[in-house]
């Protein structure tokens, strides 16, 4: 693999490399500072002469030094039944003092979308423990519900509590799968996603979910507020693809909670911003509503 001593230019969280054969978009890169440091970054946008890197440990240290090698693969989640219980950081990282976690596989976090067509009708009725949720606007399996909250209002504790109670019910019971160490008979997993946060609130999450016994039966992915605006871009594709491993290798009903969109958003626009792309409304980028739905 060739490595690229041809940074032209640094904006924010990216990276401009001229480069002199083709590059993948999505690509993982390493970065090798002058003193040493390893920096991770993935493929943002490329052209005939110059690749843009988001650089997920941040830019400081680079300079005209730095070395830069593609890797031509693309981002991946390990994934094992051995999740369940532990703290991930945003990027899929342990980060609750537990050893790594060993794989089972390695999956894609740009998995393939699914045919909208091909879906089954959602009708699995899931019971939050919130009467105005579940009398007023109910949780199925198969379904995004949305909760708006304004400033000061507790969404965190209402996602919390939904994570403590949340469970399927009537007819959507199955047995939990041979060998898996799920809690109950319900086979039921949630993945949770934080975003943004404090250090205080992740240590709030942590406690709660130790508390009341919700860990043993989640995953919890934690992008912290001072950690690097990228990897908060990356934190929700990790949990859908936690997600979609429970859900399709391990015959599990899967709850996904992610909390806080308006800090993922706001990290679309730094990103946005540091690209010069031209902005939609309140400097938002135009793809904000369509990022995810893929």
């Amino acid at each position: 693999m060739k490595e690229y001593k041809t940074i032209t230019r640094v904006a924010g969280p990216l990276i401009f490399v001229e480069k002199t054969e083709p590059i993948g978009y999505a690509d993982i890169v390493k970065i090798a500072l002058p003193d040493g440091t390893i920096k991770n970054g993935q493929v943002l946008d490329t052209s005939d002469d110059i690749v843009v890197v988001q650089v997920f440990e941040g830019t400081s240290g680079i300079d005209v030094d730095t070395r830069v090698k593609f890797l031509g693969d693309t981002l991946k989640l390990s994934v094992s039944k051995d999740m369940l219980g532990r703290v991930l950081s945003g990027s899929g990282r342990p980060i609750d003092g537990g050893p790594e976690v060993i794989p089972e596989k390695k999956l894609d976090i740009g998995g393939a979308a699914i045919n909208p067509f091909s879906r089954a009708s959602p009708h699995d009725f899931i019971q939050t423990g919130i009467s105005a949720i579940d009398a007023m606007n109910t949780l199925v399996r198969g379904q995004k519900l949305p909760l708006f909250s304004g400033s000061g209002l507790p969404h965190n504790e209402m996602a919390l509590q939904i994570a403590r109670q949340a469970k399927v019910i009537g007819n959507a019971r199955k047995p939990a799968v041979s060998g898996t160490n799920f809690v109950g008979k319900e086979n039921f997993v949630v993945v949770f996603a934080a975003m943004g946060i404090t250090n205080e609130e992740a240590q709030y999450f942590i406690n709660d979910f130790k508390k009341t016994g919700a860990l043993e039966r989640s995953v919890v992915f934690l992008n912290l507020a001072n950690d690097p605006a990228v990897e908060r871009l990356v934190t929700p594709r990790m949990a859908l693809t936690a997600a979609e491993y429970f859900a399709y290798e391990q015959d599990a009903h899967v709850l996904v909670i992610l909390t806080d969109m308006t800090n993922y958003c706001e990290s679309l626009r730094e990103i946005g911003a540091a690209r010069e792309e031209i902005p939609g409304r309140r400097g938002y980028p135009g793809y904000m509503y369509t990022d995810l739905a893929t």
